[in-house]
C-alpha cells in the first residue's frame, strides 16, 4: 500500500506541478473520454498500478486545469496545498463522520473549524454549523432548519407530520437568486412557482422597497432569501435594509453566499457584508474561496435547535459519546460521510486568518485588474461594477449580432487554451463570466490572459 500510494502521489505531483502551464481546457471531449476508458469489465483484475495508468491515459486528455493559475470559470478555487495533502490523507484515515463515536477525531476537527468559521465570517458564536457537500446541500439544510421553525411558530411539526396539513410557507428571493436555491426549496415541497421574487437593481441587488411591498400582502410563515455575491456581477443585497424589513414581519432570513460571504474576512470588503449577521441562516462554499477539494460545503443555522430538529438522524445502533460532544449528524442530512473537516482544518491553519483576507482580496484586486485591461479595447464592454471578484465581459462585433459573436469569442478562447472563462446571459445579453478566485492567480496570469482574450477577440474580429 505505502508503494501504491507513494506512485499515487508521484502521478498527482507531476500534474500539479504541470497544471500552470498546461492547456486549461480540455484537451479531448465527452466522446473521445468515453472512447480511451471504455473497455469490457475483465474477469481478473489488472492490479493497482496498471488500473492507476489506463484512468490517467484514458481521463488524463479530458480533465480542465481547474487547479490552476488561470481557471476562471465557476468561481472555482484552486485548493491549497494543505488542504490538497490533508484531503489524501483524509481518503487514507476513510473515517466515517457521522458520530463522535465512530470518529472522535473527525467530530473534534468539525467543532474546531465551526469555531474558526463562525469567526472568521462575523457570524453568531455557537451558531450551528454542518459539513455538507457544497452550496446547494447548505441551503438546502438552512432552509430545513428555517421551514421547521416557521411552521413550530404556528404550531406544525413538519418532520413527522409533513406538509400535510400545514400553513403555506411565503419564500421570498430577489430575481436573481441563484438556481441552487430555487432547486433547495423545490427538494423541500415548498413549491418553486409559488415561490414570490422582490425585483433587483441593474446588479442584481434585491430592492428593499420590492421586498417591503411583498411583504405587505403575506400573512403567514414567511422565509425571505437574501444573496451575498450575485452569480454575474458579485453584488450583495443591501442586508442592513432587508434584513429588518424581514424581521419586522417575523419572516425567517436565509443568506446564500457561496462565495460573496467570504468577504466579510477581508477589512477591505467586509463593508459589502454589513448587518450579513443579523440573518438567520448562511450557506456558503469551503471548496471555492477558501480554496479546499470539492465536497466542502457549509450551512450554518443561527438557531440551533431548529438546526438540530431538522437534521438529527436517530437508530438503535447510533450509540453517542457521553458528555458534552458535538454530534456530526445533527447538523447534517447525511449519515455515511467523509470526514470534511480535515483539509478545511489544515487550509486554516496553514495560512491564518491575514492568509484567508489576503486570498480575497487579492483576487478581487485582480478582478479589478482584468477589467481595466479589457475595457480599455475598443468593442470590448464590462457589463457589471466590479465589487468583487466576478467580471462580465461582451464583446462586440464590426457588423452584425453581438450576443452570437461573444458567444464565439468565448468558445475561441477556452479553444486557444492559455485560460478559461465560462458563457453567461445577464440582462438578456450574452457575456464572458470571469471569476478570479485561486490562491495560485498571479498579477502576471491576469496580464497574460487578458492579453490572450483580447487577441483571440481581435482574430475573431477579422474573420
Amino acid at each position: 500500500m505505502k508503494d501504491l500510494l507513494a506512485y499515487a502521489a508521484s502521478l498527482a505531483g507531476e500534474y500539479l506541478e504541470g497544471v500552470g502551464e498546461r492547456h486549461v481546457g480540455a484537451t479531448a471531449s465527452y466522446g473521445e473520454c468515453l472512447r480511451l476508458l471504455s473497455r469490457d469489465l475483465p474477469e481478473e483484475g489488472a492490479g493497482a498500478k496498471d488500473a492507476l495508468d489506463e484512468l490517467v491515459r484514458g481521463a488524463g486528455p479530458g480533465l480542465v486545469a481547474s487547479a490552476g493559475r488561470r481557471y476562471f470559470g465557476f468561481v472555482t478555487g484552486g485548493s491549497l496545498p494543505a488542504s490538497v495533502a490533508a484531503d489524501v490523507m483524509t481518503t487514507a484515515w476513510d473515517q466515517n463522520a457521522v458520530l463522535a463515536v465512530s470518529s472522535p477525531a473527525a467530530a473534534a476537527v468539525e467543532e474546531v473549524v465551526a469555531g474558526w468559521v463562525l469567526s472568521l465570517l462575523g457570524l453568531p458564536e455557537g451558531a450551528g454549523v454542518g459539513f455538507v457537500t457544497g452550496c446547494q446541500m447548505a441551503n438546502f439544510t438552512c432552509l430545513a432548519a428555517a421551514r421547521h421553525q416557521v411552521l413550530r411558530d404556528v404550531g406544525h411539526d413538519v418532520e413527522r407530520k409533513g406538509l400535510f396539513g400545514a400553513p403555506a410557507v411565503t419564500v421570498i428571493a430577489g430575481k436573481e437568486a441563484h438556481a441552487t436555491l430555487f432547486a433547495a426549496v423545490r427538494m423541500l415541497g415548498l413549491g418553486q412557482d409559488r415561490m414570490l421574487l422582490a425585483d433587483a437593481d441593474d446588479q442584481g441587488r434585491m430592492r428593499p422597497s420590492a421586498l417591503k411591498a411583498i411583504l405587505s400582502g403575506v400573512s403567514g410563515p414567511a422565509i425571505v432569501c437574501a444573496q451575498a455575491g450575485n452569480v454575474n456581477s458579485g453584488a450583495f443585497d443591501p442586508f442592513d435594509e432587508i434584513i429588518p424589513i424581514a424581521k419586522e414581519h417575523g419572516c425567517w432570513v436565509h443568506v446564500d453566499g457561496a462565495f460573496g460571504l467570504w468577504a466579510a474576512a477581508c477589512d477591505g470588503l467586509k463593508a459589502l457584508t454589513r448587518g450579513v449577521a443579523g440573518a438567520d441562516s448562511w450557506a456558503t462554499d469551503a471548496h471555492k474561496w477558501l480554496n479546499v477539494p470539492y465536497d466542502s460545503g457549509l450551512a450554518i443555522v443561527a438557531n440551533t435547535a431548529a438546526h438540530r430538529a431538522s437534521m438529527t438522524i436517530e437508530a438503535p445502533y447510533y450509540v453517542r459519546t457521553q458528555g458534552e460532544v458535538r454530534e456530526p449528524n445533527h447538523w447534517v442530512p447525511e449519515s455515511s460521510r467523509r470526514a470534511r473537516g480535515f483539509p478545511l482544518y489544515a487550509a486554516l491553519l496553514s495560512i491564518g486568518r491575514r492568509g484567508v483576507a489576503d486570498l480575497v482580496g487579492t483576487n478581487c484586486r485582480q478582478a479589478r485588474l482584468m477589467a481595466e485591461l479589457l475595457d480599455a479595447e475598443d468593442g470590448v464592454e464590462i457589463m457589471n461594477r466590479v465589487v468583487l471578484n466576478q467580471v462580465v465581459a461582451r464583446f462586440l462585433p464590426r457588423s452584425g449580432d453581438a450576443d452570437a459573436f461573444t458567444r464565439r469569442v468565448v468558445a475561441a478562447v477556452q479553444d486557444e487554451g492559455t485560460c478559461w472563462a465560462g458563457g453567461t446571459n445577464w440582462h438578456g445579453a450574452a457575456g464572458m463570466r470571469i471569476s478570479v478566485s485561486s490562491w495560485a492567480t498571479t498579477d502576471d496570469d491576469i496580464r497574460r490572459s487578458a492579453d490572450a482574450i483580447l487577441a483571440t477577440f481581435r482574430k475573431q474580429r477579422e474573420e
